[in-house]
């Protein structure tokens, strides 16, 4: 179970950094439940290029089907946690 939540906690990390570093929201704001684009103000421009970040960080694909349901920054590490390897 402990690496399960380390694998989750470093995923959300990295995650965390990526919004952060990439699009400059505050890292205080990158919540779970924080809605990309009501709470973070994020358009679909920026969450495009996050997703394309993330799958280059942690070398896999996510469909357009699923980004379409990651709409907060817990559904997306929830994926990632999921669909990764690392």
């Amino acid at each position: 179970m402990s690496t399960v939540v380390s694998k989750q906690s470093n995923i959300s990390t990295r995650i965390k950094t990526i919004i952060h570093e990439k699009l400059g929201v505050e890292e205080t704001a990158l919540v779970d439940n924080a809605a990309f684009s009501t709470d973070l103000g994020l358009d679909s421009l920026d969450v495009l290029e996050t997703f394309m970040a993330l799958e280059k960080e942690f070398s896999m694909k996510i469909s357009d089907e699923d980004a379409e349901k990651l709409t907060t920054v817990g559904s997306v590490i929830d994926y990632i946690t999921k669909h990764t390897r690392r």
